[in-house]
């Protein structure tokens, strides 16, 4: 067996027994490794690596972080190429513990910094278009368009076409999020242009499909936004099953949006059943079975037993609080339309809401001109007015003073 082989070995079984310390020495100060140049390099880098990996899973993030510092002198050794994998793979295994974007972002600004002073171009750029998605996610929306627009601007003359659409990515799903979506179409249709011109990875194309099957339900085109997330489901599947499951949430949403609640339950009890079932699709079997029988309560019921899945999704949330508007009107206006007067108390009691609740919603109805009467606030009713029919009186009237201008125009012009 030759050296590198079983050097190879040795890192195996260091990660197999978990035993970090020995890999970060290994890692850091090369220690127990081949006197090969080439074999070194390897055994060092294997060995962050995996290191990482048993810190990510152990969650202790702060100590990934400390590594990332740790190796900079390694770093400043090997071509810049193997120091971008490396500080990629790193940050990539922070990115994997929950609750850590705060130090992801720092160990993202501070790595900038350092690039910046090693003259790591290539790296600061996709160190920077991994900080701007963190900055999505952190919500700092203003923070990540201004460092889109810098980065833009340097990655456009350099015509990297790869990193081009990651970036437009983010920018899209940034303005989606500030709800501009004329903006957020711009960004994704520079995405696609982008992946039209050179090798776009699965990974990449399908995150390309959902963004654009997100904005579409934006539109309110919910068919043609599910032929997208169906799309990336099917993409997603073979390689992430978080994002599928997603993608097939949407999926279901889109059915509930056109009317099609019935066949949701197909959707989420089918073949995905097995590899997909969980809560995210329990959430929107119960929308769509309340949505189906018109019923508030169980729309509410939904709601709240799933709340992580539907309110603390904001695609999902967006386009629910549409629908249960209108579930409501509906269910209002099938109360109230045998009354000519009605105490607003009672329709409360009938629809089963709280009564501020349906005085809102009936005073939104009759601004909006959805409902034709007034709300009388001393006695607490409800007025229904009798609808009006267009009479042809004004219009005639009309017709005949046109006539007459024109007569009088005539005669005036003979005159």
């Amino acid at each position: 067996m030759s050296d590198s082989n079983q050097q190879t070995d040795v890192v195996e079984q260091a990660a197999q027994r978990g035993d970090v310390k020995w890999l970060i020495s290994m890692a850091v100060t090369g220690a127990n490794v081949p006197d090969d140049e080439e074999d070194k390099t390897k055994m060092r880098e294997r060995a962050s690596a995996e290191a990482a990996k048993l810190m990510s899973k152990s969650g202790d993030a702060d100590a990934i972080a400390k590594l990332l510092v740790d190796l900079r002198g390694f770093l400043g050794e090997i071509p810049k190429a193997k120091t971008a994998k490396i500080v990629r793979t790193l940050i990539d295994e922070v990115s994997a513990v929950e609750g850590t974007l705060e130090l992801q972002v720092s160990l993202c600004e501070d790595t900038i910094d350092w690039c910046n002073k090693e003259k790591h171009t290539f790296l600061r750029q996709r160190v920077q278009t991994k900080l701007s998605s963190m900055l999505l996610n952190a919500k700092k929306y203003p923070q990540c368009l201004a460092l889109i627009t810098e980065l833009l601007r340097e990655v456009k003359r350099l015509d990297d076409k790869p990193l081009l659409i990651e970036i437009h990515l983010v920018e899209s799903r940034a303005h989606h999020y500030l709800v501009n979506l004329p903006k957020a179409k711009a960004a994704l249709t520079s995405a696609r242009s982008a992946a039209n011109a050179v090798y776009c990875p699965p990974q990449l194309q399908s995150q390309i499909d959902m963004q654009a099957g997100i904005l579409h339900a934006e539109e309110k085109d919910f068919k043609t936004s599910y032929s997208y997330f169906f799309e990336a489901f099917e993409s997603f599947g073979t390689f992430d099953k978080v994002q599928a499951t997603l993608a097939l949430k949407y999926m279901m949403l889109c059915k509930v949006m056109v009317g099609n609640g019935d066949e949701v339950a197909g959707l989420a009890d089918g073949k995905y059943a097995l590899e997909y079932g969980g809560k995210h699709l329990d959430a929107l079997k119960a929308v769509a079975h309340a949505y189906t029988e018109r019923s508030l309560q169980l729309f509410q019921s939904a709601l709240h037993d799933y709340q992580e899945e539907l309110e603390n999704d904001k695609v999902v949330h967006r386009h629910l609080t549409g629908l249960y508007d209108g579930l409501l009107e509906q269910n209002i206006t099938r109360v109230i339309e045998p009354f000519s007067k009605v105490e607003i108390e009672h329709v409360a009691k009938l629809v089963g809401l709280p009564l501020n609740t349906i005085e809102s919603k009936l005073s939104q109805m009759i601004l909006d001109e959805k409902f034709n009467g007034t709300l009388d606030q001393g006695s607490g009713c409800l007025i229904a007015f009798d609808e009006q029919s267009d009479g042809t009186t004004y219009k005639s009237a009309l017709e005949t003073i046109e006539s007459m201008v024109t007569v009088v125009n005539s005669l005036g012009d003979r005159a």
